[in-house]
């Protein structure tokens, strides 16, 4: 016997039914913005996560910040970053020393962390009702869904826009419009992209910092896209 695919809206539903009473059942029982939500009213939130790595299952989560995004307008006052403390996975405190040149935080810096539990209740209840952005999404998605999982023992789905991918779509113009055909992997970064519409630069790897740098990208972009057209938030997603 083949079991029918759940539809999105059925995965939400499923993943509500079996997660615990608090923001992460509310966030899954309230809808996210239609594909048919013109961008003028979409409800985002840029999200960075600061890592030992890059792989979910070996590697853990140090900080997570994150900035919503009302339409056109960056809304500073719904901004936050939180530390978790070294106990929640899967190695524990293995790549924390190692990494810390590349994003500050030491050891004695993640002891003042929050519980996981107190994390993802922040993140989830900013998010919801909103999409995630991020630059190269796959990574804040992957390691919040494995939180969730070794937390709860549910992986959400996370509804997302990905500032690298509208970055592609951006340098995909042509080159009549005088744009490169194959963009460097330097000019896809978060950073590199900026560069494209004179965006100031901060101290990279600070994840509230990071997350105010993409959703900064992501309004410049959008500018750009409803020149050509964009007009949904179906649109950031298919053409």
């Amino acid at each position: 016997m083949v079991l029918p695919r759940l539809t999105a809206a059925g995965r939400r539903r499923s993943a509500a039914r079996r997660a615990p009473d608090g923001p992460l059942r509310r966030f899954l029982e309230t809808p996210p913005p239609d594909p048919t939500t013109p961008l003028e009213d979409l409800s985002l939130l840029a999200v960075d996560v600061e890592t030992t790595g890059l792989d979910p299952r070996h590697d853990r989560v140090l900080a997570v910040g994150f900035v919503p995004v009302d339409g056109d307008r960056i809304v500073l006052g719904g901004a936050g970053s939180v530390l978790l403390r070294p106990d929640h996975g899967p190695d524990d405190n293995d790549g924390v020393g190692q990494s810390a040149t590349v994003h500050g935080l030491t050891d004695d810096t993640m002891a003042t962390g929050e519980d996981v539990e107190d994390v993802l209740d922040r993140v989830f209840t900013a998010l919801t009702g909103r999409v995630l952005v991020a630059h190269y999404c796959p990574i804040e998605v992957d390691f919040l869904r494995a939180l969730c999982r070794r937390t709860f023992g549910i992986r959400p789905p996370l509804e997302s826009v990905d500032t690298l991918e509208l970055h592609r779509r951006v340098l995909g113009g042509g080159v009549d419009m005088g744009f490169t055909a194959n963009p460097s992997p330097e000019r896809l970064r978060l950073w590199g992209a900026r560069e494209r519409y004179g965006l100031p630069q901060y101290r990279a790897h600070d994840p509230l910092v990071d997350a105010l740098a993409c959703a900064e990208l992501y309004l410049a972009q959008v500018t750009e896209l409803r020149d050509r057209g964009a007009r949904t938030l179906r649109d950031l997603r298919t053409a």
